[in-house]
């Protein structure tokens, strides 16, 4: 402490808060989910020059690595890229709720729900959050969130989310879950493929092929199961490319890269010539999605909002678990 002028003086100095825009970390982020500069500038709407410029000015200014490239090619995100991408998407998380609870209070919005949902969410189960009505909160916002499955699982743990729709969550003392829906995985392949006439593939029917999964940091529960099943089915899989959505899966497939494995939103449509999605017969690539919340300290109208869902999408499901959820009867 200065004690002439009462001035605090941060021992860091004035990198303790880093010149960084926002337009950086939002540019890191797409950039780290699209593994590719060009679906990465179409979707941040900037050219391609103008996408590598601002992740080089980023990377040179804080002395950072964040990606690693191969012929100017983005190919995978650094350990490094990997911390700062989770930081960043809550960085601009609380920026973005900043402006959105501020809108609400001025608008006379009592409470905002923020609800999260990964990209292959049911869009009835979506439809379903949209129509809750509260009758004792009149005034309540619900606010969507879409992030990765194992984000939105950290998001409702540290409070950045009331609840979460979720597929496969891990097992967690702090977390109540209740399942409500099934969800198989699908596989991806070129129709010329042996088994592309069947109704429902098998993992043995893949294991001469080149496999593309979903990468491991999208879902961790999910890769890992694909390849302990293959393991135990004593198959030895050629993992040729991971990837962040089924739009990259099916376009991979298109490509002649191999057959993918991956979550099929309900609804998705492809448009890629010669590759037809079947579903997998494996039991165990068959999944739980679960209503996820903190296990405590979740006010009222989360409580009643979570079991009004319940109800909507699977109300067997919600009367056998009433007594479980830290909601109200």
């Amino acid at each position: 402490m200065d004690e002439a002028i009462g001035v605090i003086t941060c021992p860091w100095g004035p990198s303790v808060f880093p010149d960084v825009d926002s337009r950086h970390l939002h540019a890191v982020v797409v950039l780290a989910d699209e593994l590719n500069v060009t679906r990465a500038s179409q979707i941040l709407r900037i050219s391609q020059p103008a996408l590598s410029k601002q992740i080089n000015e980023l990377e040179e200014h804080h002395q950072l690595h964040l990606f690693d490239r191969e012929k100017g090619r983005i190919v995978r995100i650094t350990d490094a890229g990997k911390v700062f991408v989770k930081e960043a998407r809550a960085a601009l998380f609380h920026t973005e709720r900043a402006i959105h609870l501020a809108h609400a209070a001025h608008h006379g919005i009592e409470h905002v729900l923020l609800v999260g949902h990964s990209h292959y969410a049911d869009r009835a189960w979506i439809s379903a959050v949209l129509a809750i009505r509260l009758p004792l909160y009149q005034k309540l916002k619900v606010r969507l969130i879409t992030r990765p499955a194992i984000d939105l699982v950290h998001a409702v743990l540290v409070g950045e989310l009331d609840l979460a729709l979720v597929i496969a969550p891990p097992e967690d003392p702090q977390l109540t879950a209740v399942d409500f829906a099934r969800v198989p995985l699908h596989v991806a392949l070129p129709e010329t493929h042996r088994a592309a006439r069947k109704d429902r593939i098998a993992l043995r029917d893949l294991a001469e092929d080149e496999w593309i999964l979903l990468a491991k940091h999208v879902h961790p529960i999910i890769h890992d199961t694909i390849l302990q099943t293959a393991h135990i089915a004593g198959i030895e899989p050629k993992n040729a490319h991971d990837v962040i959505t089924a739009h990259q899966a099916i376009h991979l497939v298109a490509e002649r890269a191999g057959i993918a494995i991956f979550l099929k939103p309900a609804g998705f449509r492809f448009h890629e010539e010669g590759v037809a999605v079947k579903p997998l017969s494996d039991a165990e690539l068959c999944f739980d999605t679960c209503l996820i919340m903190r296990a405590d300290d979740n006010p009222r109208y989360a409580n009643e909002f979570a079991m009004a869902f319940l109800r909507r999408v699977a109300p067997q499901r919600a009367s056998a678990n009433q007594m479980k959820l830290p909601l109200p009867a």
